[in-house]
């Protein structure tokens, strides 16, 4: 059984680390390289870095700052934001990128998967899914959650498993910067119906959170931004909590 992850998550606009609620009303969470350092000093096992205006505006992703970041990091992470071919991968993985994170571009352009899969291998390519429910259904969104799409939550989760995709970062709209929890419904839904693993995202509040998404649906992550940024929750905490409830982390 794979052991499962915590993931700080750092949303970064014009250089900065920001945090919202339901991908609204940004706030300053701090400097991305300074968090991240810590974070892996705290314990992290991965760190997610999006850059969350790169789609929208239509400009490509940070490669520098992934230099920087790359220098500064031992533990590995993913970068997402405005990718939308196989280049802008290629420079990411070179700049130190262990991962990368698509989800505008992949429903836009599903072939986009299969042809990153096939170049760089399925291992470091996420795909990311921003889901909401809408009407009695889930419903994929882009453009950083502004624009609905007309595919449901689980059926592209399948897709891009099919496609080559070797993880999905599930974030739930709903549940964003909330803290109330994460969404366990749709994180059961697509964590039991597709076999590469399930990041849970969104909703996040307090440890025993973690736990709760841990024991009740198979994802293998679970992913935060604002409680370890504010320092509401502390990632070794975290990890000794779920040990000493019998949850496998690394």
């Amino acid at each position: 059984m794979l052991k499962k992850r915590i993931i700080p998550c750092l949303d970064i606009k014009d250089g900065t680390t920001v945090k919202g609620i339901n991908f609204e009303g940004l706030r300053n969470a701090g400097n991305p390289i300074e968090l991240a350092k810590k974070y892996e000093k705290d314990g992290a096992d991965e760190l997610v870095f999006l850059d969350i205006t790169a789609t929208i505006e239509e400009r490509k992703t940070f490669v520098e700052l992934v230099k920087e970041i790359a220098k500064e990091l031992g533990i590995p992470f993913t970068v997402g934001g405005g990718i939308s071919a196989v280049e802008d991968v290629r420079k990411l993985l070179e700049a130190g990128a262990d991962k990368i994170s698509i989800n505008s571009s992949a429903v836009k352009n599903p072939q986009l998967i299969s042809e990153l899969s096939n170049e760089f291998g399925s291992q470091c390519i996420v795909v990311a899914i921003d889901t909401k429910f809408v009407n009695g259904s889930d419903w994929v969104h882009v453009k950083g959650g502004r624009e609905i799409t007309g595919l449901k939550t689980l059926d592209w989760a399948k897709k891009a498993e099919e496609l080559g995709a070797g993880e999905i970062l599930l974030t739930s709209m709903d549940g964003d910067g909330t803290k109330n929890g994460f969404d366990l419904r749709i994180t059961k839904l697509i964590s039991e119906n597709v076999y590469i693993p399930v990041i849970a995202s969104g909703g996040a509040g307090k440890i025993e959170d973690f736990e709760t998404v841990f024991n009740e649906t198979k994802a293998t992550g679970g992913l935060a931004a604002s409680i370890f940024h504010f320092g509401e929750v502390k990632i070794q905490d975290l990890k000794n909590e779920l040990k000493s409830k019998k949850i496998a982390v690394r």
